[in-house]
């Protein structure tokens, strides 16, 4: 049964280019559909998250990490009595803004364009579905509800202050409230984006030998679950008692965030979604005992993960693709294939050049960044 601070569909502000309503389906299932269907979502299969994308056929890249956080989203939302097909369709266009090899892309990216507004993944996402895709006839974008881009641009809270051209751009033609929380849905999958990656990044860790299982038995959660793995199943093989335990960590980060949540729910008062979007605070949370806990685990994959040396090493190759890029463009933007000339032509000035230049640039995947490199400047 759906909470009465759920979004609810029937009730939504609606698209920018309105359009007729589906019979068969929501507003919200019709985000969700034309996220997936978009370009930027398919791109995301070969693009990094902590590994370059070539590297590994297991590593995660972030279009099975997207899927994963919008599985667990799905499963809290549920739970909590929330719209479970808007929580999904941000999910899955939480990373679509993200450029070719992950945060470290995105670094040199915004460094890069620090002389024209900087670069922010979340901004270029609304840039995404609100005017990259070019594919309906009746509009650029994909025409999202306006539930939808709220809680891709501010699934993580608030954003105020000096706000990232891409955001205050479309923001300045239509209204999204930057300065409330969100709605429970998005909320969640801001959590959902949490749990996904900490667990698959203790996973794809220890699969690519940056630390062991000795190495983390001592984290807080972790150690619980294995202790409970080996009393349940005395000697199973290595692979299934990692998936095991790594399953159980997965399960008590769900559980928590959905029993944490339900209480936050309760005490906020709340009886409609704009209650929430105007509560104090988030009313979708860890534990404080869990989120200490996973402050832990974070410290560990920061320093043996996300900066061991060869990770290390790979970052500054990646960092100098995007360095010699950017430069060669904006010298000369004759380079940017034909679709792009139209754009650059209209732009009036060297910011709304830089600008489009990052769009292109944001939108490569790991293997064509390192291709069109190869070809222009041949090896790294």
């Amino acid at each position: 049964m759906r909470a009465s601070y759920a979004s609810d569909p029937s009730t939504a502000r609606g698209r920018r280019v309105r359009e007729e309503e589906s019979t068969f389906r929501s507003c919200f299932q019709r985000d969700r559909d034309r996220i997936i269907h978009s370009s930027a979502f398919r791109r995301l299969k070969h693009k990094t998250q902590v590994f370059v994308e070539h590297e590994g056929d297991y590593y995660r890249t972030r279009l099975t990490h997207s899927i994963e956080v919008a599985q667990v989203a799905r499963t809290i939302s549920g739970a909590l009595g929330l719209n479970a097909e808007l929580t999904e369709a941000v999910a899955l266009a939480h990373d679509l803004g993200h450029t070719p090899f992950g945060h470290t892309g995105e670094d040199a990216l915004h460094l890069l364009m620090q002389p024209y507004g900087g670069f922010d993944h979340n901004a270029q996402a609304i840039r995404i579905v609100t005017s990259l895709e070019r594919h309906y006839a009746g509009f650029d974008g994909l025409n999202l509800t306006w539930e939808t881009l709220e809680g891709i641009a501010k699934h993580n809270g608030p954003v105020v202050g000096n706000l990232p051209y891409a955001l205050a751009d479309y923001n300045a033609v239509h209204d999204l409230e930057l300065h409330t929380y969100a709605s429970a849905e998005a909320q969640v999958a801001a959590l959902a984006d949490d749990i996904a990656y900490n667990n698959h990044d203790l996973h794809d860790g220890l699969r690519a030998g940056l630390f062991t299982e000795a190495d983390i038995l001592n984290l807080p959660i972790i150690s619980e679950a294995y202790d409970g793995v080996d009393r349940l199943h005395p000697g199973l093989d290595a692979n299934r008692r990692r998936h095991e335990a790594l399953r159980q960590v997965f399960g008590v980060m769900v559980g928590d965030v959905i029993d944490t949540s339900r209480d936050l729910l309760q005490a906020s008062g709340a009886q409609s979604v704009e209650e929430i979007r105007a509560n104090k605070a988030p009313v979708i949370q860890f534990s404080t005992a869990l989120w200490s806990d996973l402050q832990e685990i974070r410290h560990f994959l920061f320093t043996r993960m996300y900066r061991a040396p060869s990770v290390m090493m790979k970052r500054a190759e990646v960092t100098k693709i995007v360095e010699d890029l950017f430069p060669l463009f904006m010298g000369n933007t004759a380079l940017l294939p034909e679709n792009w000339q139209a754009d650059l032509a209209h732009a009036p000035d060297k910011t709304h050049v830089a600008r489009i230049v990052s769009d292109y640039l944001a939108g490569m995947t790991d293997r064509y960044a390192l291709q069109e490199h190869a070809r222009l400047f041949g090896s790294v």
